[in-house]
């Protein structure tokens, strides 16, 4: 379907990618993991064709049709939302302008009508003449509602604008599908919707995403580039990491006799393949058990942050209390009558249909802001640390990491540059990174220099508000493990299904109406008809 020969590029010195090859096969999707700079996003633009390799070549089978995901939101805003779909399909958004410019002609010739029916018998076998309604039903998949579908795009809010192109992306059915972070900057249901569509989808999908949830739903295989070179492993995200973390203990026990390597990759395949198979989000129609193969899977050269939240002293009994707490910004009721009681070992997902609402809530929590109505009361053993939305705030004084972090320890022997160096280096600023001004960072050195200064507060609560923007799959992975081991409570609030399914045991939604608040799984909340009813009425 779509081959890749010998691909190589290099930036001057650096060598991004050295002799890929490799082949994308019908009814599979890929997906192309990576440390951040090791090129994934470089690489789609090169298999689309945006961009061009130092050497050798991508080939796209002969009559077969690629389709990428827009990245540029403001593309399209000169055409109406239902046109941008349509012209997801290039040829017969061709054929039809075509046609209509043949008919249009005043002078409509015997060769003209000639040249318009054979256009009409190539776009009725195309499915053109029900391009329109496909077209209407792809954008009412993604929560497009009717009355904007004549709306320019660029009247349209950039989350509405990130569906319109993503139901492009996907309108007619391309041979071959690109898509890079699809899920960024949408809700719940229309990535659930995404992850079925993507589960049955038969012709071939390439996709680059941080979300760990939707690669383990979507993936048949993934493509870890790694050391400049791209190694393909049957089987989902899950499976590639834990397979990479063992073979990198296996290296690790030089000692180890090679029977015994042998049969703990045996026992690993058995007991992921009996998970996979019991697993809600296994691709159904992939016999991905059968594949399931470790052998060629190396160590990886990536660097794992160590994210470990200590507590300075254990939390007693009452934790947080909430009575009838009240927001209203803007004129617009964010939430009400919310009440809450929380105890000793509760890690609370919280969420809402209003990301606003969310925000309000914590910096009300960490007075930060102030409540319109009702109040609340941390108990007396507690401490919190929270991780805000908007960190710009923290990194606006030109000072560097050591320096930096160096102002949320109160304790002398850490104050040392020796122990902030060790503390720096274990969130990957080892060297002269530790003396860069705080100024220049990434989102993603700006969330790791967060949790270093989390990490020495040693609180026993810990809020946090979407905590993996900016970071890479190794920090969110390490993240994850790191709240999942935590001996104190949690609110969080975040887009990673993943991590609301293994961290919380408890769940609240905030609501214009008052709070839903069940103690179970994030995924027995997604499914609970009763929690379905009370939604529809809060948001009534």
């Amino acid at each position: 379907m779509l081959t890749v020969s010998n691909l190589s590029l290099q930036f001057g010195k650096r060598v991004l990618f050295d002799e890929v090859n490799i082949k994308f096969t019908k009814g599979n999707c890929y997906g192309i993991i990576g440390a951040n700079g090791a090129g994934k996003s470089t690489f789609l633009k090169i298999l689309s064709g945006e961009q061009d390799p130092t050497s050798g070549n991508v080939s796209l089978e002969h009559g077969k049709r690629m389709s990428v995901l827009e990245q540029n939101h403001f593309a399209y805003d000169n055409f109406t939302v239902l046109d941008t779909i349509l012209r997801g399909n290039k040829k017969l958004f061709e054929i039809k302008e075509e046609m209509d410019a043949l008919y249009a002609k005043e002078d409509f010739s015997d060769a003209d009508g000639i040249k318009a029916g054979e256009l009409g018998v190539i776009y009725e076998e195309m499915g053109g003449w029900n391009a329109e309604s496909d077209a209407q039903t792809m954008l009412s998949n993604v929560d497009i509602s009717e009355d904007m579908h004549y709306q320019m795009m660029s009247e349209l809010e950039n989350k509405d604008k990130v569906r319109v192109l993503l139901a492009q992306a996907l309108f007619g059915s391309p041979d071959v599908l690109i898509l890079d972070e699809p899920t960024n900057d949408l809700d719940i249901q229309t990535i659930s919707w995404l992850e079925d569509f993507l589960s049955t989808y038969e012709n071939t999908v390439i996709v680059v995403s941080h979300d760990r949830h939707f690669l383990d739903t979507v993936c048949t295989h993934i493509g870890d580039l790694d050391f400049s070179k791209l190694n393909l492993y049957t089987g989902n995200y899950s499976f590639w990491y834990q397979a990479s973390q063992l073979a990198t203990r296996q290296k690790q026990q030089a000692n180890k006799k090679a029977e015994d390597k042998k049969k703990e990759l045996q026992d690993f395949i058995a007991r992921f393949s009996s998970n996979v198979a019991k697993a809600k989000q296994a691709t159904a129609r992939k016999k991905m058990i059968d594949k399931l193969n470790i052998e060629d899977i190396k160590p990886s050269s990536r660097r794992y942050p160590a994210i470990i939240f200590d507590t300075e002293r254990q939390a007693g009994d009452q934790i947080l209390e909430i009575k009838n707490l009240e927001k209203t910004k803007d004129g617009e009721l964010l939430f009400s009558n919310i009440d809450l009681n929380l105890k000793n070992g509760d890690k609370v997902a919280v969420i809402s249909k209003n990301s606003l609402a969310i925000t309000e809530f914590f910096e009300i929590l960490t007075e930060n802001a102030t409540a319109d109505k009702g109040n609340f009361n941390w108990g007396i053993t507690t401490t919190q640390s929270y991780m805000p939305l908007d960190n710009t705030e923290f990194f606006k004084e030109n000072i560097n990491l050591v320096d930096w972090l160096r102002q949320y320890t109160k304790n002398d022997e850490e104050r040392h540059e020796e122990y902030m160096r060790g503390f720096l280096g274990k969130m990957l600023f080892s060297g002269d990174e530790a003396l860069k001004s705080c100024t220049v960072l990434s989102g993603g050195e700006k969330m790791r220099c967060m949790f270093s200064r989390m990490m020495l507060q040693r609180a026993n609560f810990l809020l946090l508000n979407e905590p993996t923007n900016h970071l890479d799959l190794e920090s969110i992975t390490t993240l994850n493990n790191s709240l999942v081991n935590f001996k104190g409570g949690i609110l969080l609030a975040s887009h990673d299904h993943e991590m609301l399914e293994t961290v919380c045991n408890r769940i609240i939604e905030l609501t214009p109406k008052g709070i839903i608040d069940r103690e179970m799984t994030y995924d027995e909340y997604l499914t609970d008809k009763k929690v379905k009813e009370l939604q529809a009425e809060m948001y009534a």
